[in-house]
Formats: structure tokens, C-alpha cells, sequence
């Protein structure tokens, strides 16, 4: 079996995201189809989907709700952070094979990842980490960039005669959360302050990344579709709250950002 990702080991990291969806069970099908989640339970008309036993996922039905607004805040996309790249190649292999759309391919020089936007219009992102010690960091900031991701040489580490993808490895997790916001120097404090995230990257005043323990990015937040952005509208799908994962809390938090995006955190280890 592989070993939990870094991302999952520090101090604070992603546990679950909520997504409001206006069909859950469309939705369900996908997640399971595309990513390889499975069904884990349901509750009050809630599904949540995960890898081997670890929820990540949680789908709560709104047939009422209006279609998310690209230009509000909200989520910008939910990363799915695979525990190799040999997983990151046989998935590729997946969705070659079973025509997967997708939207982009990039190296970032700290990780691989491609993109894809579920039915109901929420990002996801499919990713792998290159090992940490390689990762370039200058003081408290880690070069990253968009380079166009080598696929053959990613394929390239699945082994002959492996059996595939099986559906999500045990061990997958929600790598981090890319969120939209108004404006990222606002979310920047917000995250800086509530959680203690350093900042590990900024691009102009468009966009930041935030971690926990030296990762390279728990959290980003840009205003590329969503600048100057207010509160978020809640009958709108999309987003529902994203729960954190914290060495440093006692029971359970529910707090909002600055755009009433909720943020919950839950005690205990990965």
C-alpha cells in the first residue's frame, strides 16, 4: 500500500469539500466514473464518496438551487492529489480510454496535474506531487510555474502488464482547495490569521497560495473570472463548505471567509 501523501501529514490540511448539487445522483455517477471515488454512505440525502475508507467528497442534494456563477466567489477547483505518478499515469490511461474530457495538462514543477470541470460546473484537478526534496524553495516561497505536462513520460511509470486503474488508490486525498474570491490580499490575511498558513506563492495581486507545514499549497485563491467579488449567494450549487483537517483544535470549528464561504475543521490526525 502507499503511504499518505505529504500534504496530508502537516499541521493542518484538507479533509472533505461539500459541494451543493442540483442532481447528486448524476453528480455520484460521475464522481465515481471519472475520478474512481466510491460510494461510502448516505445521510439526509447526502453522498459521500471517498477513497478506500477516507471521505472526500460530500454531495448534498438542492434540485432548487440556481447553477453557480464563474464570476462569484466560490470554488475554483477540488484536488484529487494521487499518492505516485504511476497513479496519475493509469489515470490518464482512464480517461483516454473512456474519452474523458480534459481541459488541461500542466507541470508546475512541484506536482503534475490535469484539469476537468464536473457536469454541474465545479474544477477538479487530478494530480500527483513530485517528491518534496525536490521542490525548489527560495526562503519561504516554492517555485512553481505552468509548464505542459510530459503525459508519455508519466504514462511511462505504470509498469508492463499492470492491471490499471482500479478506481481511486487507497491513500488518495484532497491534495488542497482552489477557491475564487474578490480579491486574493483579503484571503491571503483571512488564512494567515484564522488558520497561521504561511504564504507559500503569490502571482501579482491575482492570485495566492497557503499552506500548512511547508506543502506547497493547502489553499489558493484567485480573482482571474471572480475580481472584487462580494458574498457568496447560497442558493446558488457549488460550493457548500470545505473542512480542514488540525493538530491544534480541540473539537470541531465552523467559521466563514470573508466571501461566507464555510470553513469548518475537525480535530485529529490524517
Amino acid at each position: 500500500m502507499s503511504e499518505l501523501p505529504f500534504a496530508a501529514t502537516t499541521p493542518v490540511s484538507v479533509a472533505r469539500v461539500g459541494l451543493k448539487a442540483r442532481d447528486a445522483e448524476s453528480l455520484a455517477a460521475y464522481y465515481r466514473r471519472v475520478v474512481g471515488l466510491q460510494e461510502l454512505s448516505r445521510a439526509d440525502g447526502a453522498i459521500t464518496l471517498g477513497a478506500g475508507s477516507r471521505p472526500l467528497l460530500v454531495l448534498e442534494p438542492d434540485a432548487s438551487a440556481k447553477p453557480d456563477d464563474p464570476r462569484s466567489a466560490g470554488l475554483f477547483h477540488t484536488a484529487f492529489l494521487l499518492p505516485s505518478r504511476a497513479d496519475l499515469g493509469r489515470w490518464i490511461n482512464h480517461a483516454i480510454s473512456d474519452k474523458i474530457a480534459i481541459e488541461g495538462a500542466s507541470d508546475h514543477l512541484v506536482s503534475e496535474a490535469l484539469y476537468l470541470t464536473d457536469p454541474e460546473g465545479n474544477g477538479i484537478e487530478i494530480y500527483a506531487d513530485r517528491n518534496p526534496r525536490d521542490w525548489k524553495w527560495n526562503g519561504d516561497k516554492v517555485a512553481m510555474a505552468t509548464e505542459r505536462m510530459n503525459v508519455p513520460a508519466v504514462v511511462g511509470e505504470v509498469p508492463a502488464g499492470d492491471a490499471g486503474w482500479q478506481g481511486a488508490p487507497e491513500n488518495s486525498i484532497v491534495g488542497h482547495v482552489h477557491l475564487r474570491v474578490g480579491r486574493p490580499e483579503e484571503a491571503e490575511a483571512w488564512w494567515n490569521q484564522e488558520f497561521g498558513f504561511d504564504t507559500v506563492a503569490k502571482y501579482g495581486g491575482q492570485a495566492v497560495f497557503l499552506s500548512s507545514g511547508h506543502y506547497h499549497h493547502h489553499i489558493g485563491a484567485n480573482a482571474w473570472q471572480s475580481a472584487g467579488a462580494g458574498r457568496r449567494d447560497p442558493a446558488r450549487s457549488g460550493l457548500a463548505w470545505v473542512e480542514m483537517r488540525s493538530d491544534n483544535v480541540a473539537g470541531e470549528i465552523t467559521r466563514e471567509d470573508p466571501w461566507g464561504t464555510v470553513i469548518k475543521t475537525v480535530p485529529g490526525k490524517a
